[in-house]
């Protein structure tokens, strides 16, 4: 199976933490192959805009920000978080020229539960940005960011993919070959995805045991690459948020934010922290490997029942593209399914 890779666009991606944007900074990242300036007013409103200075085409990035306008180093011309000019210096009185018609491109931002989330795309936003269940206003407790160099369709398949862990994620804390055992979940659709439904995690994840009791999860995954993780035990809860955000054809960023109910877990973060780099990092090498083969653009192949989410990821996207195409309403294909697989 083979899909020609693009960008969705009208649609919110992940750009950063929160707490990665301070009061008074600006911070240049590209997305989806653009230059974006993402700032911070002094009255602690995000912002975003394209970081292309209109008169000569430097960044705006390389100039300075004085937490109300951003202002260019080649000439001085000065924006606001708008995108409005505010300001060219080498005017002078008398001279017939409208600043009010230079504009510099604002995106769209919102900031929701410590993550700052940026509307890519030409329309305006037509709802708001996903956030995790039961975590109201907190901030993630812990957030590790991870660069894939690949295109953000092998990030998200490579991520959901049911069947890689006991390869790919062999350790004391996971799973190990001999733990491969026959699974059956069951899945439904989703706002703009689709849901493996609440159940008993597998008995091979040794990492839940940390929770103790019996917990229970469901696991959510909507477009473009937001996949959530909804863990109870009791009076507890665990949400762990993984967001898959292209910056480029070849470079995709993977943000992993966990948010836990549990006072005493913050002692153990300085546990959790190699953990989840090293499993994001186990995820990032085998996508090194697999770019070597890409190199060669083969056919892929997509089997049933343990890359199905891989399929309805591809069937996903493609709806939500031709549904803005065509001006009409997003149509989930995903349908109530049990999946079966061994790992």
């Amino acid at each position: 199976m083979t899909e020609q890779p693009f960008f969705l666009k009208d649609i919110w991606y992940h750009a950063m933490p929160s707490a990665r944007l301070k009061a008074g900074a600006m911070q240049a990242k590209t997305l989806l192959g653009q230059p974006v300036l993402f700032g911070r007013a002094a009255d602690g409103v995000a912002f975003a805009l394209r970081d292309i200075c209109p008169h000569r085409g430097i960044p705006l990035s390389c100039g300075s920000f004085d937490g109300r306008e951003v202002e260019c180093c080649y000439h001085g011309w000065r924006f606001d978080r708008q995108g409005a000019c505010t300001a060219i210096p080498s005017l002078v009185d008398g001279q017939d020229f409208d600043i009010s018609r230079i504009k510099v491109r604002p995106y769209p931002v919102r900031e929701a539960q410590g993550n700052v989330w940026v509307w890519m795309g030409e329309s305006d936003p037509t709802e708001e940005p996903p956030q995790v269940p039961d975590m109201d206003g907190k901030a993630p407790s812990m957030v590790e960011v991870m660069e894939f160099p690949c295109f953000i369709d092998h990030a998200v398949v490579g991520l959901m993919d049911p069947a890689h862990g006991p390869f790919v994620h062999q350790s004391w804390f996971w799973r190990s070959r001999k733990s491969i055992h026959e699974k059956a979940k069951a899945f439904g659709p989703a706002p703009y995805g689709f849901a493996m439904k609440r159940h008993k995690p597998s008995s091979n994840s040794a990492a839940y045991k940390i929770l103790g009791g019996t917990p229970e999860t469901e696991i959510s995954f909507r477009l473009p690459g937001v996949r959530i993780e909804h863990i109870k035990n009791g009076r507890h809860t665990v949400v762990n948020l993984t967001t898959v955000t292209p910056l480029d054809e070849k470079r995709t960023e993977v943000t992993n934010s966990m948010y836990w109910t549990m006072g005493w877990a913050g002692l153990l973060k300085p546990l959790f922290r190699p953990i989840a780099r090293r499993f994001l990092g186990q995820d990032r090498d085998v996508v090194v490997m697999q770019q070597e083969g890409l190199r060669h653009n083969p056919t892929l192949m997509l089997i049933k029942d343990a890359d199905t989410q891989a399929r309805w990821y591809y069937q996903l996207k493609n709806e939500y593209q031709r549904s803005r195409e065509e001006g009409r309403e997003f149509r989930n294909p995903v349908r109530d399914t049990v999946l079966r697989w061994r790992s």
